[in-house]
């Protein structure tokens, strides 16, 4: 394969990325040097604005895998990947409406610690092990994964970027805290807009404006977007994009740490709902720029597809490929693009560090040593971000001693996220469902996801369901083209061909699903949860939604929660909230005497604000 190295320019642009990320983790170090608490340091005070934050939501959620992997998915498969535009939009919708408002409103700093506000300490320990693991497993991954493509298009220096990106997330998440990621997360957003537009300028200009690609994309069958075929076994169809993939998003997002972590940072819940909602604005956007991409490179490409010729061994490498020829005479714009897709990774990265030192903070050392002094958890925090930087880094080493390995590694995300979906549905949903059904629903729900992904690894779904739209090589050098060998049909074992050829998007269903009817029936054999037991902010009562003309239907479906009780219609009417701090929270059980008559919330705006909540913390 032809290399096509970089400018010196190139390399410019690119350094400019880290030394503007590294300075803004050093301002927001000094600025904030006198606010040295553990408080300030993972949730920015809790006196964050949505816009920020609703650019550091977008940013680190559409790491380089998407950068590079979604218009790959495009030029391959065609532009149905846009559905997600409704997957989207469903996963912005449950996560402010259902899960939001409870984390919110509860004080916490870790998603987790709700976990044994609901159930007890185990689940609770449980599920923040497995979110330890497969964050770090999962952000090692989105470091080495982009660096080896970039490295075998362009010549960029593989293990150079790997451990600039580790050092320079590691070193501004230690400095700066939350703060310093949200508002780095926010230029890298800019950066990944402004390369994605001038991929999409310049190449449209290259295929004769963009009209010509709409037709040639056409001729191709690659605007054929609406497919509304059932079979669950079929890659992308209208029903696996829409709901296969709202639920891998929820999964991995509407309960993740680093998600709930930024929502909380927000002053008020108004503001924590705006950032979410603009932050769907930033996902639609883009999306639709890396879907238009695939379909202009599909246009360049259309007669000589440098994957199937063998000029290129991975479809990841198509779109620095692609740059590096529609940007071959213009030192500096291959830069930028390198830049985009590392924004990419430095955002993702940085979040998921900041996001398992507040996790392991609050659900381990406070666990053990609940009595520390405000500069002693500081400086544990910054230490933990350190470590995790280190380890995050590590990984990414090891995903190139992993070889094969890698497209596994890369799923475990969405296998987790299914069962940790299952496992928060049943606290908030289902009142009657005990700690024994939690955590038999979590590890039935892991060990179903796991079995049908590592499957599906090992024995990949038949060509007829996974197949790419037609790819030409007609006028490609006749001697780069490579024919692959299909495997063996007899070796495929019986569930290869049905359970293991499951789309990818239903994992985190497989997961979700399986978590929640084993919970459900695990309680039921146990011993159900008494309602009345359960302080009623803890569950979200959404049968109000279907049985609102009946009180007596409404009251059966709590299951004996009191959500009309009095202490319910104090916090929700009169403005009472919880006391702050994991240490309260945690230590008292949401007990009705730990209720605390606060100006906490603002009958104009009807939302919940943290201005009264840090004068709580710090009685």
């Amino acid at each position: 394969m032809e290399v096509k190295n970089f400018s010196v320019w190139d390399y410019v642009v690119f350094a400019a990325l880290f030394v503007i990320s590294s300075g803004i983790g050093v301002f927001f170090a000094i600025k904030e040097r006198k606010k040295a608490t553990s408080r300030e340091f993972l949730v920015g005070g809790r006196q964050m604005s949505f816009g920020p934050v609703a650019l550091s939501l977008t940013a680190s959620f559409m790491s380089a895998v998407t950068v590079l992997g979604t218009p790959s998915e495009v030029y391959r498969f065609g532009a149905s990947f846009v559905l997600f535009f409704i997957a989207y939009a469903f996963v912005v919708i449950f996560t402010s409406e259902l899960f939001l408002p409870v984390f919110y409103r509860s004080g916490i700093t870790s998603t987790y610690e709700y976990l044994q506000l609901r159930f007890n300490k185990p689940v609770r320990f449980a599920a923040t092990v497995i979110y330890i693991v497969q964050t770090i497993l999962y952000t090692g991954v989105v470091v080495y994964a982009p660096a080896l493509a970039l490295n075998q298009v362009t010549g960029f220096d593989l293990w150079g970027s790997v451990f600039a990106t580790g050092i320079v997330c590691t070193f501004y998440c230690t400095l700066g805290g939350l703060k310093a990621v949200v508002w780095t997360d926010a230029f890298q957003m800019v950066v990944m807009i402004v390369g994605f537009l001038t991929v999409l300028i310049q190449g449209s200009i290259h295929a004769g404006g963009f009209h010509n690609v709409l037709e040639q994309a056409k001729n191709g069958s690659r605007l054929d977007i609406v497919d509304f075929d059932v079979d669950p076994l079929r890659r992308h169809t209208f029903w696996t994009i829409t709901v296969g993939g709202t639920f891998t998003w929820l999964g991995i997002y509407g309960v993740n740490q680093s998600t709930i972590q930024r929502c909380i940072s927000c002053k008020t819940e108004k503001h924590a709902k705006l950032a979410l909602y603009f932050n769907l604005l930033g996902l639609w956007i883009i999306l639709l720029c890396a879907v238009f991409s695939g379909l202009i490179m599909y246009s360049h490409f259309k007669d000589c597809d440098p994957w199937t010729s063998g000029i290129i061994s991975a479809p990841d490498q198509l779109m620095p490929y692609f740059v590096m020829e529609i940007f071959a005479t213009m030192p500096g714009l291959p830069g930028l693009f390198v830049a985009c897709a590392f924004s990419g990774t430095l955002s993702t990265v940085a979040a998921g560090i900041n996001a398992l030192a507040t996790v392991t903070f609050e659900d381990i050392v406070k666990s053990c040593f609940p009595h520390l002094s405000d500069k002693l958890s500081t400086w544990i925090s910054k230490g933990l971000c350190l470590l995790f930087g280190i380890l995050c880094t590590s990984m990414a080493v090891a995903a190139f001693l992993l070889g094969g390995v890698v497209q596994a590694t890369l799923s475990i995300h969405g296998m987790c996220g299914g069962p940790m979906l299952g496992l928060f549905s049943l606290g908030l949903l289902f009142p009657f469902v005990n700690w024994k059904g939690a955590l038999g629903g979590l590890l039935t729900g892991i060990t179903l996801s796991f079995w049908v992904a590592i499957g599906a690894f090992i024995y990949p779904a038949p060509d007829s369901k996974t197949w790419p739209l037609p790819l030409s090589t007609d006028q490609c050098v006749q001697s780069n083209i490579t024919t692959t060998v299909a495997p063996e049909p007899n070796s495929r074992p019986v569930l290869a061909d049905t359970w293991f050829s499951l789309s990818y998007l239903y994992f985190s269903a497989v997961g979700c699903l399986g978590c929640i009817i084993a919970g459900v029936i695990i309680s039921f054999i146990t011993g159900p949860q008494r309602g009345k037991d359960i302080h009623p902010p803890l569950i979200r009562p959404v049968c109000n939604l279907f049985c609102f003309w009946s009180k007596k239907y409404k009251t059966l479906c709590w299951c004996g929660v009191q959500h009309d009780s009095g202490l319910e219609q104090d916090y929700f009417e009169n403005g009472s909230t919880w006391k702050q701090g994991a240490e309260s929270v945690i230590q008292y059980g949401l007990r009705q005497e730990t209720l605390s008559h606060v100006p906490g919330y603002d009958p104009k705006n009807k939302s919940y604000n943290n201005m009264a909540l840090e004068k709580i913390t710090h009685l």
